[in-house]
Formats: structure tokens, sequence, C-alpha cells
């Protein structure tokens, strides 16, 4: 008899117990799911910033690189400087948040995704399109994910302007003409751009042969 009160005793222990684990299951599943919620979150807003600097890249270097590209100032203000290039390039954030189940949240300023001032590149804020869902912890059922992420972009290359070549007339000679029209100047290259270690010499009759945007500027993920 003393055996048998003695396991009635242990009943409601063994009893905690289990139920005390099954707590701590469901409470560490409910930590992963929030885990794997905030990583979704990040790689939307990771892909988002990415997406939207790339976009400004492309635009940047198909129109103004391509109309300034025998203009040494430019060039050089460009590449050998601390470019700005154009501000498009949220729509392609917003495209690529959708893409991994997330929306632009609109913050203080009233963007979700935003040019920075200070730099060339984006900040974005986005959060999860489905809630956690529920759990064992209240005020998490109807929480949604939220995440930050910057990229800028940076130029690859570094601008070498072509050497002047003078060559005065001589003493008693007049400069020879330029041509039928004398108003017609020639094109000269502006010099030439050193990426990664190859030059590409800046042939005004063969512009076409720009290199790829990608090889010009690197986008990049970077810290608040």
């Amino acid at each position: 008899m003393k055996r048998s009160g003695e396991a009635g005793q242990a009943a409601p222990i063994y009893i905690t117990m289990v139920a005390g684990l099954l707590f701590l299951a469901l409470a560490l599943f409910t930590v992963g799911q929030a885990g794997a919620k905030h990583s979704g979150a990040q790689s939307a807003a990771d892909a988002a910033a990415l997406a939207a600097a790339q976009e400004s890249r492309d635009d940047f270097v198909s129109v103004k690189v391509l109309e300034n590209l025998l203009n040494p100032a430019f060039l050089d203000d460009i590449f050998n400087g601390d470019p700005m290039g154009t501000a498009v390039g949220c729509e392609a954030a917003e495209r690529f948040a959708d893409r991994n189940e997330a929306v632009l949240v609109t913050d203080e300023r009233g963007e979700g995704c935003r040019a920075m001032e200070d730099r060339w590149g984006f900040k974005v804020h986005v959060e999860t399109k489905k809630p956690m869902g529920a759990t064992i912890l209240p005020g998490t059922a109807d929480k949604k994910a939220e995440a930050f992420a910057t990229a800028i972009v940076e130029p690859r290359c570094t601008f070498k302007p072509a050497e002047d070549e003078e060559n005065p007339p001589t003493d008693g000679e007049e400069p020879p003409p330029d041509g039928d029209n004398p108003g017609d100047t020639e094109q000269v290259s502006p010099g030439s751009l050193e990426c990664g270690g190859t030059m590409w010499d800046i042939d005004p009759e063969h512009l076409d042969l720009l290199p790829d945007s990608a090889d010009l500027f690197s986008v990049r993920l970077a810290q608040d």
C-alpha cells in the first residue's frame, strides 16, 4: 500500500514536468518561428535595397554617363570623386520586396524607400505580408516582422585624363586649317578608365564599346 501511495504522489510531479517540457518546446518553436520571420523580412529588405541601387546604377550609366562620355570634367567627378546618381530605383525595390512576400513600410518621412542624401545609395524599410500567426505568446499573432537595409553604389574604375598634345606652329607659319568647314572639329578621346587592372581607352568612334554598368560601378549592402 505504501508503494501505491508513493506512485500516486509522483504522478502529479511527472505530469507537471511533462507539461513544463511541452510549454518549453512550444516557446522554443515560437522563438524559432519569429527568427524565421525576421530572417525572411531581412532577406526581402536586402533584395529590395540592392534592386533599387542596381536600377539607379543602370539608369545613370545608360543616360548620364553615355551623354557625357567625352566630357573629362564629368568623368573625373564621377570616377575620381564622390558620385551621386539618379534617384530612380524605388519601383524596383517595391517589386523585389513583393517577390519576397514583403511590402515597403511608410516611415516618418512618408517613404518606405528613399535615395540617400549624403552618398549614392538607397534605404528601405519592409515588413512581411503575413503576420506571425497563433502562438502561445500573447500579442504576437498579428505581429509582422520588419527589417531595414541600405545599399550603396561605388565606382569600380578610375579616370585618367588624356595628356594634352600641344603642337604650336613654327615661327612665321599659320596653323593648318581644320578642313573645308572651319567649324568642324574632330572629336578626341578624353582619356581612359582603369577598371580592376583593365584599361579601357575611350574612343569617340566606338562609344558603344563602353563596359557594362556592373563593370563600372559596384552595388553592395552597407551598414546604416
